[in-house]
């Protein structure tokens, strides 16, 4: 028998291979390599901006290859918002600001489901202003 008060628990598990298909469906990627690259550039990034147990419970949650890509990397002393999140991957790779964020909403978007509805809104919490639209949330602001 079980306590139907005990909160729900996130069992949403993907291999890495489902995770580039699912990136390779939702961004329309011609191959699973391009699928591919847009999640070790989206990944790496977000690991630079990514901090404390936030941080390390998304690790928990992605399959190990991608957790091994937003952990192998220090995060930045100064968190970007996403525009500059976005406009800083399009200056590593050299690709236009509309592939890059079309990139970017392609693997937030599985990112989010592998993360879970609170997780990501702690995440949410953690990051400057702009990334609740990368993740394919509604931008939410407090009153004053």
């Amino acid at each position: 028998m079980s306590d139907r008060r005990a909160p729900l628990q996130h069992t949403l598990a993907m291999t890495y291979e489902q995770m580039l298909e699912k990136v390779r469906y939702e961004g329309a990627y011609p191959t699973r390599e391009r699928a591919e690259e847009a999640v070790r550039l989206v990944l790496a990034g977000l690991g630079r901006q990514l901090t404390g147990e936030e941080r390390v419970e998304l690790a928990a949650r992605l399959p190990f290859e991608a957790a091994r890509i937003l952990t192998a990397q220090i995060p930045d002393v100064q968190p970007l918002t996403g525009w500059f999140f976005v406009k800083d991957l399009a200056a590593r790779t050299g690709a236009t600001l509309g592939a890059t964020r079309w990139d970017t909403g392609s693997v937030l978007s599985a990112v989010a489901e592998l993360a879970g509805p609170d997780l990501l809104t702690r995440i949410l919490r953690q990051l400057p202003s702009g990334y609740a639209l990368l993740f394919g949330r509604a931008e939410l602001t407090q009153a004053a």
